[in-house]
């Protein structure tokens, strides 16, 4: 669990005020990647708080830029940058810690948390909800047109789920299925084929000569 980087106090699942001296705590990207403020404000506004975003750059590979509100620490990307993101901080995981999965969404869960629907910070219009992926236990706000937003401790949320192999779970469950959708879909079809291999060949000639005798002598 993350502590306070003002008085060390443990920190609330998935929150970044401090229940003990009131101070804010950037627990998103604390101790796993620097970054730099490209642009203070931004035309995207907050979904929470209504604000500016700022533009950060994350010092990884090449340039990375993320939406970020300086207020609530929320974080706003682009589709397909938090593959990207968990990607380049996690490597290396090859096999899945299923208890290890239950104690992290056990230890985040937010039962109080009031479902709310928010609007995307580009187009204004309201998101919908969805799970992130296979046992995640992070419900992502998604415009399909423009990306995802993270509420603050979400992202820190994700890096656990993909260490203690959920990603691979979550791949090799979309596998399973895959597979599975793909032997239905050949089986129904065989169904449904013509059953001519349980004709013998002799039954095969008496069904011939009887249309011909029907063709060309009862007329």
């Amino acid at each position: 669990m993350a502590k306070c980087i003002s008085c060390a106090a443990p920190l609330p699942a998935n929150t970044n005020k401090c229940l003990y001296c009131g101070s804010h705590n950037d627990v998103d990207l604390e101790n796993r990647h620097s970054y730099t403020v490209i642009q203070k404000q931004s035309n995207q506004l907050c979904p929470h708080c209504d604000k500016q975003l700022q533009t950060i750059a994350l010092n990884i590979n090449g340039a990375f830029l993320i939406a970020r509100c300086e207020h609530c620490f929320g974080l706003f990307f682009d589709p397909g940058e938090i593959d990207a993101l968990l990607e380049n901080a996690v490597s290396n995981v090859f096999d899945t810690n299923r208890q290890h999965l239950d104690n992290i969404n056990k230890d985040r869960y937010q039962g109080n948390k009031k479902v709310k629907y928010i609007k995307c910070p580009v187009c204004r219009a309201f998101m919908s909800r969805r799970v992130f992926a296979y046992r995640s236990g992070v419900v992502v706000d998604h415009c399909k047109n423009h990306g995802i937003w993270l509420d603050s401790g979400e992202i820190t949320h994700l890096l656990e789920w993909k260490k203690a192999g959920g990603q691979l779970l979550h791949e090799r469950t979309i596998e399973a299925e895959t597979n599975s959708s793909h032997y239905k879909t050949a089986r129904d079809y065989t169904d449904t084929l013509p059953r001519y291999a349980d004709k013998s060949p002799v039954i095969d000639l008496f069904e011939a000569v009887v249309w011909f005798i029907g063709k060309y002598f009862t007329d």
